[in-house]
């Protein structure tokens, strides 16, 4: 492939020299002819400059590529650019005007001091053209070049930060789940053997994820359902829960462990420090095209809290959505009558952000 590239490439170079100086000629001579000079030796001269202009620009492009002039800053490149085409156009010109001597000696006598001095300022100006192009397309390339790297770069260092924050979720969850089966073993053995089968369920799913950026709604909330159960079996009747999920929206990917993280958190920041303790509730459904996802906890959080939640472990939720589906996503934590409320809404099919479409 890179093969093709590079013939593909050296072909439309020599196309280009070609039919550019090959334009550069015949539209001179067609000006002659306009003036009714049509004498052979303005034939014989331009047909020189033509394979003249193509050696000699293309030696001018070795110097170039041997000393490296497109890494140049712009205020050492252009000194050696005027220069260089100055004398390279001198030197088309020269050669020129040599080989039309040895085969017309009378024909150079035609050729006066003003018409010389045009031919070598309108080369001059065709080998900064030829150099402004040449250039322009090398910095182009080097740009898209840098941009893709950029990509490549971003890519790689989201995907580093999605699976960090994977792994940081992970040992959290499972502390928490194994404390509250600590507490069944001597106490209810049959229980201890459910909530084991519930962890093991739990297990399977953080060993998917590990694998996949996103997963199905409806596995994400059996999981949730999972972890509820455990903590019920810790809490007993201070904890309740109730879910309300759209069938239309159970196949609807989302970032695995979100829906978990925030439903521990309603539990840790909100009901493990009520009394009475409280209600976990969770709905999902479609609007807009959006999936809007609601968890709500008994409790309140102060304003100082809402303004800084990065302590209750909503951060990562954050950062996340932000990675996979840019400002398309949004989350928002608020009091609501009596309970705290963390909204979610992701944008529903196809809509992850360029990296993660691969």
């Amino acid at each position: 492939m890179l093969q093709i590239l590079v013939e593909k490439r050296k072909n439309i170079y020599w196309l280009s020299q070609i039919s550019g100086w090959g334009a550069y000629s015949l539209s001179y001579l067609l000006i002659f002819l306009t003036l009714n000079k049509t004498e052979i030796y303005h034939t014989l001269f331009f047909i020189i400059i033509f394979f003249a202009g193509i050696l000699f620009s293309h030696l001018y492009r070795m110097i170039i590529k041997k000393g490296k002039w497109v890494e140049l800053e712009l205020n050492n490149l252009i000194p050696r650019v005027l220069l260089a085409s100055s004398v390279t156009g001198t030197v088309i010109f020269s050669t020129s005007l040599l080989l039309f001597y040895l085969f017309d000696p009378s024909g150079i006598t035609q050729l006066g001091a003003g018409v010389i001095l045009i031919h070598l300022l309108n080369l001059t100006v065709i080998l900064l053209l030829w150099s402004f192009i040449y250039f322009t397309v090398h910095f182009l390339e080097n740009y898209q070049r840098s941009e893709i790297e950029r990509l490549i770069w971003e890519a790689a260092v989201k995907d580093f930060e999605i699976k960090t924050l994977k792994s940081q979720l992970n040992p959290h969850f499972m502390f928490n789940a194994m404390n509250g089966i600590r507490a069944l073993i001597e106490e209810d053995p049959q229980k201890a053997k459910t909530a084991i089968t519930k962890l093991s369920n739990i297990f399977r799913y953080s060993l998917k994820i590990e694998r996949t950026e996103t997963v199905p709604l409806d596995e994400e909330i059996k999981t949730v359902i999972d972890y509820l159960s455990l903590e019920q079996v810790r809490f007993e009747e201070r904890l309740n829960y109730e879910t309300d999920i759209d069938n239309n929206v159970l196949g609807i990917e989302i970032p695995p462990m979100m829906v978990q993280t925030l439903v521990e958190n309603g539990i840790k920041h909100g009901i493990s420090k009520l009394t009475k303790g409280g209600i976990i509730k969770i709905s999902a459904k479609k609007e807009n095209g959006l999936l809007v996802i609601k968890i709500l906890n008994s409790g309140s959080l102060s304003e100082k809290d809402l303004k800084d939640s990065k302590g209750f472990g909503v951060a990562n939720t954050i950062h996340r959505l932000s990675l996979l589906y840019g400002e398309k996503a949004s989350f928002k934590i608020s009091n609501n009558n009596g309970f705290v409320e963390a909204l979610v809404k992701i944008p529903t099919g196809g809509t992850l952000n360029a990296s993660y479409n691969n």
